[in-house]
């Protein structure tokens, strides 16, 4: 008598497929192992969460670097001569290499949680290192042209550093079900004592890490200063042209305190604002005088000047994706502008009375006006109507003939220094002046202005550390920000931070509890009894079908007949009379 093998029935595993079939391109039941990987594999694991860090760093850069995009942007036009937006490329092959490494780690992650081989398919293999190559290479090219933009990513954990306490808390904490799935197993090794280690190590340094935080924003709220005044950084070039007169209109309506401008000399002596060293930007200087447009911006005189067109580049290059937000009314008032004088930025700015920042670019020494373009300022200041006591000049030269003009350094230097300059007013880069620096300052009644700010966050870090005012390109955003992002006392920050820590270890602790028994049952548990236990609690049509099969296949070969052998319907099992078997 011929005996049959208990039948297997194999249930359909669409998510486990689909996991392995994207990161491997194991589709197939017979395709996948839960083998241990091979050391290969698993340095590619470590490859792939190395990009993935590597990334994430990547784009929390350029997150905080919003702040500087225009700086950036003006960078790269001085070394390739062409005005473009080169961040945008930048945001979206991060975005786009990020999102597949997530994607990626993620599947390797369930691997690991269902007990799944390794096996990255080598199509992703390529993409990966692709990926990590392109990262490398710009990483090196920003540290080459924007070398001190990196100090932003320091300074940007004063603000954002509680919330990634929280943020790494929560990942190390959910790592612990890996962790615990791999170091609780029956076979002990070196290696699993080394990842516990690591683990635990990681964890400590996390709910630690506030220690060494210096966040001006955790203070008390009764403390905090009065809001600082916003310098209209060229107006306010993402509505209107920089240093153009419809640009300072727009930062005086939208509340700015002060308005700052860049002032070249003309070969004739009259100053008007220009940034930049040559016109071929900002005007259409290379269609209206081809031939001169790489000469400098002062070798002009002021009717040549006056006769470019100021406005189209803003509209046609967009600078800042704002045009389609403007009326056509003022497209047709952008692109009829001309060069802005100085005497007409300070009449506007007499009238709406308020204060005037002045950045000199002072005349070459073969320049016409290089020994009388003090005169020439101060004759536009007289004829303007401007009180010398609202204009801050920089930078701090010629202090012996500047009487009655606030004098202001864009030097970081010593208090008793800048007592002797008799200067007023410290003009810094954010990433030159810490917190302890700028209370230093003003406890010595020296003002201090930082520059440029454009995010809320930077501006709300620098109204905890009490910054009197800041200079900006978007008074239009910083507007909108009454009240600091976020502003927390220390007794409430250190029982947020205990009481974070203390769950996260509670967690962990439970976790590895859990998994502990966990793989202590299943060390009790036959394999094939679980899943023929499986099948019986769930019972399917096609499983009786198939069974049905089998019976009439025996009854066919004529070993047995209707009453030896019969199919019982409480529990879909096969039973054969005396003399048979039984299933």
């Amino acid at each position: 008598m011929v005996k049959h093998q208990p039948l297997q029935v194999y249930e359909k595993q669409v998510f486990l497929s689909f996991v392995t079939g994207i990161y491997g391109c194991r589709w197939k039941r017979y395709q996948r192992s839960q083998d241990d990987s091979s050391q290969w594999e698993c340095a590619w694991f470590l490859l792939l969460c190395s990009s993935f860090l590597l990334l994430l760093f990547w784009a929390y850069f350029w997150l905080v670097a919003q702040n500087d995009f225009n700086d950036f942007n003006w960078l790269v036009y001085n070394r390739s001569g062409e005005w473009k937006d080169e961040t945008i490329p930048i945001l979206t092959s991060t975005t786009l290499g990020l999102s597949y490494v997530t994607f990626l780690l993620i599947l390797a992650l369930f691997h690991i949680s269902l007990g799944q081989q390794l096996n990255l398919y080598w199509v992703h293999k390529i993409g990966v290192l692709a990926t990590l190559l392109i990262t490398i290479s710009g990483i090196v090219s920003v540290d080459d042209i924007w070398e001190d933009e990196l100090d932003i990513l320091l300074i940007s954990l004063q603000s954002t550093a509680p919330f990634l306490h929280i943020g790494a808390l929560v990942v190390i904490t959910a790592l612990s079900w890996m962790v615990a799935a791999y170091v609780v197993r029956k076979e002990r090794s070196n290696f699993q004592l080394m990842v516990l280690v690591i683990y635990f190590v990681s964890l400590l340094a996390v709910c630690l890490a506030p220690i060494t935080f210096t966040c001006p924003c955790i203070m008390d709220r009764h403390t905090l200063k009065a809001r600082p005044d916003i310098i209209g950084r060229r107006g306010a070039p993402m509505l209107a042209p920089e240093n153009s007169l419809l640009s300072f209109h727009r930062a005086l309506q939208l509340g700015a305190s002060t308005l700052e401008a860049d002032v070249t000399i003309s070969m004739d002596g009259v100053p008007f604002l220009m940034r930049d060293q040559t016109l071929r930007r900002t005007t259409d200087v290379s269609r209206v005088f081809p031939a001169r447009q790489f000469q400098d911006a002062s070798s002009f005189n002021w009717t040549e000047i006056r006769s470019l067109n100021a406005g189209t580049w803003f509209l046609q290059s967009d600078p800042y994706w704002t045009v389609r937000t403007l009326t056509t009314k003022d497209r047709s008032r952008i692109a009829n502008l001309t060069v802005c004088s100085l005497v007409e930025m300070l009449r506007l700015s007499a009238r709406a009375n308020c204060s005037a920042w002045l950045n000199i670019h002072k005349p070459r020494p073969e320049h016409p006006r290089s020994r009388s373009w003090f005169m020439d300022t101060l004759r536009v200041l007289q004829r303007a109507g401007m009180s010398a006591k609202r204009v801050t000049w920089t930078p701090d030269t010629d202090r012996g003939r500047v009487r009655g003009l606030q004098q202001a350094t864009n030097e970081k230097l010593s208090v008793e220094e800048i007592r002797q300059r008799g200067i007023t007013t410290v003009r810094l880069h954010y990433s030159k002046i810490s917190h302890k620096d700028i209370q230093e300052y003003l406890a010595n009644n020296v003002s201090v202005s930082i520059y440029p700010v454009n995010g809320p966050w930077l501006y709300s870090l620098l109204w905890c550390s009490g910054v009197p005012s800041v200079s900006s390109d978007a008074p239009q955003v910083l507007r909108k920000v009454p009240y600091p992002i976020w502003l927390m006392s220390r007794g409430a920050y250190s029982f947020i931070w205990i009481c974070s820590d203390l769950v996260s270890l509670a967690v962990v602790v439970g976790i590895f509890c859990f998994q502990k028994w966990r793989m202590g049952g299943m060390q009790h548990c036959n394999p094939e009894q679980i899943m023929l236990s499986a099948v019986g609690r769930r019972p399917s049509p096609d499983v009786n079908i198939m069974k049905e099969r089998l019976i009439l296949s025996e009854l066919n070969s004529g070993l047995g007949s209707t009453e030896d052998l019969c199919l019982c319907p409480e529990n879909g099992h096969v039973r054969y009379s005396p003399g048979g078997f039984v299933h």
